[in-house]
């Protein structure tokens, strides 16, 4: 179970740009900068998650326990005693936002596309038999094989299993943004705005609300997403109260937030783990030898004060997840926090690598945490004997760079601790770094067949000293995130991804 802690929150100060209004019912929202889509089967960026949840729904979500519950479907499926058969009744009456309503036929649709170009739904597709509808309002799913993440994965609102109208889904790549959700699209401006207003015709669930689960209200008129690259442009406008909410700030700002007349600061902890992924398909880092230079190069604890400074909102630790945690287990992490470039140096020579090609990394300055590891990651490296090259740009560009295996050896990236470990990205063999190989499959097979929860702990294990000894991430540690939100925003509920129904100006 994720455990998380508000100590509160706040907002922020838009440069001279095309500024939304700040009427009553409206929330502007500053995020880390503008997505690369607003189709959220088609990105794993959380930038896209957190916009496009408003816009579509997918079959089930999660509560604030992180337990699958319904959303779309009406309620639980019903699963076959060997595990292959999920038959889900659907809500019936559902509109989309164009008018249309909702039928078995639109889901069906829906999930074959989400298995065709989702990396999410690309780790269903090998399992996946069919997906048939069972009259308007039912649909069942026929698997090849049990495969115990199932629910997880079209739970999830990152890679989204989203349920659209059929009639969209032949366009690649999407052009008309029409979901089911309590908001809909009214206006992108790039680089100024996305502007969702309600949708008066949204059918909200009855259960109360809790976590992504229950009843959505849509009580604001307008949730504006304002792109704001900069985290300190961020800060000022989340000092000021421009915003309502400012995702992603540095920790170092703790206290000016917690100051400020306007705002007030959100932590999440322990929020998840930045990590370094590096390019197993091709380059220099496809030798798995190199990829354990670097592992044994960096030093994690200095990329972390880098970052974070505060040693408050970090914590050294190589397991994929932290103490606590269901999965937490220590198997495999003896490699993780060496910092030892004379060792590295002498792993890399011996793997071949003659300081020629450089490890190219890509960050971004949208997340400056993830801007200062790579600066320290780089000397280590360089320390180590290894020819750097540092690429900066804006995460959309990075997001579309790290799909091309010519361009880059690491990408920098952060996730949440998510409740199951197939939804971490790099366990999606066509995630970006394609870490896909015999060892893994051998590891991972048995752990997404076995239903029982006990047994799937020993079997998680392995996994994790499979991924200690392929090396494909480097994860760096835990963090908690902090951003904020306007003193004047009510029923706010701090997440991951943070939502905007049931939420109110309080004004």
């Amino acid at each position: 179970m994720l455990k998380r802690t508000l100590l509160a929150a706040s907002l922020f100060l838009l440069p001279a740009m095309s500024t939304p209004s700040f009427a009553s019912g409206v929330v502007n929202v500053a995020t880390i900068g503008e997505p690369p889509t607003l189709d959220p089967m088609a990105s794993t960026a959380d930038v896209v998650g957190m916009i496009t949840q408003h816009i579509f729904e997918t079959l089930f979500t999660f509560d604030a326990e992180w337990n699958v519950v319904p959303l779309l479907a009406e309620g639980m499926p019903t699963v076959s005693a060997d595990g292959k058969t999920y038959d889900i009744a659907l809500r019936k009456g559902i509109k989309f936002h164009d008018g249309s309503t909702m039928t078995s036929a639109d889901v069906v649709a829906s999930i074959e596309r989400w298995a065709k170009i989702a990396s999410r739904g690309k780790q269903v597709a090998p399992y996946l038999s069919s997906v048939t509808a069972k009259g308007d309002d039912g649909i069942q799913i026929v698997l090849n094989k049990p495969y115990a993440p199932l629910l997880s994965l079209l739970a999830f609102n990152n890679s989204a299993a989203v349920i659209m109208p059929k009639a969209n889904l032949a366009e690649d790549p999407l052009t008309k943004i029409i979901g089911t959700g309590p908001y809909m699209l009214k206006e992108r401006k790039a680089d100024q705005y996305i502007q969702l207003v309600r949708f008066d015709g949204y059918q909200s669930r009855s259960e109360a609300a809790n976590g992504f689960g229950g009843a959505r209200k849509a009580i604001l008129d307008e949730v504006r997403f304002v792109p704001v690259p900069d985290a300190n442009t961020r800060l000022e406008g989340a000092v000021s109260g421009q915003f309502d909410y400012a995702d992603s700030l540095p920790p170092e700002t703790f206290d000016r937030l917690k100051a400020s007349q306007a705002s007030e600061p959100v932590v999440l902890k322990p929020y998840g783990a930045p990590v370094m992924v590096m390019n197993t398909k091709e380059g220099v880092l496809a030798n798995k030898e190199m990829r354990h230079a670097i592992q044994a190069a960096l030093n994690p604890e200095d990329m972390l004060l880098a970052a974070f400074g505060n040693p408050e909102f970090f914590a050294v630790d190589g397991a994929l997840y932290p103490q606590g945690y269901t999965w937490h287990t220590e198997e495999g992490i003896e490699r993780y926090g060496a910092g030892d470039p004379e060792a590295a140096a002498a792993m890399a020579k011996k793997a071949g690598y003659d300081g020629e090609k450089p490890i190219r990394i890509l960050t971004s300055r949208q997340y400056e945490f993830h801007y200062k590891m790579a600066q320290v990651a780089a000397e280590y490296l360089k320390a180590a004997g290894f020819k750097v090259e540092l690429g900066v740009f804006d995460w959309a560009t990075l997001t579309t760079r790290r799909a091309d295996p010519k361009l880059w050896d690491i990408f920098i990236t952060h996730g949440p601790f998510p409740p199951e470990p197939i939804l971490n990205g790099w366990m999606s063999d066509s995630y970006p770094g394609w870490w896909s190989t015999p060892a893994k499959a051998a590891a991972v097979e048995p752990f997404i067949a076995e239903s029982d929860p006990e047994k799937r702990k020993a079997l998680f294990a392995e996994i994790q000293k499979v991924f200690y000894e392929e090396a494909p991430v480097y994860k760096v540690g835990d963090f908690n995130a902090l951003s904020s939100k306007k003193k004047t925003l009510k029923d706010f509920k701090p997440s991951p991804w943070p939502y905007f129904w049931n939420v109110s100006t309080g004004n």
